[in-house]
């Protein structure tokens, strides 16, 4: 059984307002093709293979570095260009909020762990105000280049909801 697990006190939060229904944000944000469109930080490539949006779901992906800059730190941290990730769905309450546990096992030299993000959607008449809480990595290196991604894919997201609502 899946528990519902609150955000670390060190949490990070990362807001945006988008032009456009929360429906269509929670379209975005919990169907293959939404996640393809945009879920993906910049110099990678995204392929959904399985999503089971249900508390206990499973989400599962393969990002693969396709820019300099990221096969560069990718090779430093002797990590492979392309990885498959899961994440388990802890929270679904369409369309306000949606929780899921990573695992992270892809890190060298470090013990397998997983790590909380929750995504808050709040109507906000002709607008959705979103707020996504990640919680820190094991390092202070990983946690920042973790957040960095985090906030460049929800700038992609506001790419991805102009191009709908053209």
């Amino acid at each position: 059984m899946i528990t519902e697990r609150p955000p670390g006190s060190d949490a990070a939060r990362i807001a945006r307002t988008y032009d456009a229904p929360a429906e269509l944000v929670w379209e975005l944000l919990t169907t293959a093709a939404g996640l393809e469109e945009w879920w993906v930080p910049d110099g990678f490539d995204i392929r959904v293979s399985d999503i089971e949006l249900r508390p206990g779901g499973l989400l599962r992906y393969t990002l693969t570095a396709t820019s300099p800059e990221q096969v560069e730190f990718l090779r430093n941290t002797d990590n492979a260009l392309s990885t498959e990730f899961r994440k388990t769905f802890t929270e679904v309450a369409s369309p306000t909020r949606l929780a899921y546990l990573s695992l992270i096992d892809f890190v060298p030299g470090h013990e397998p762990y997983e790590h909380l993000t929750t995504i808050d959607i709040e109507p906000a008449g002709d607008r959705t105000n979103l707020v996504m809480t990640l919680d820190p990595l094991h390092d202070e290196t990983w946690t920042r280049q973790h957040r960095a991604h985090r906030g460049n894919e929800l700038d992609n997201l506001d790419a991805a909801v102009r191009r709908r609502t053209l």
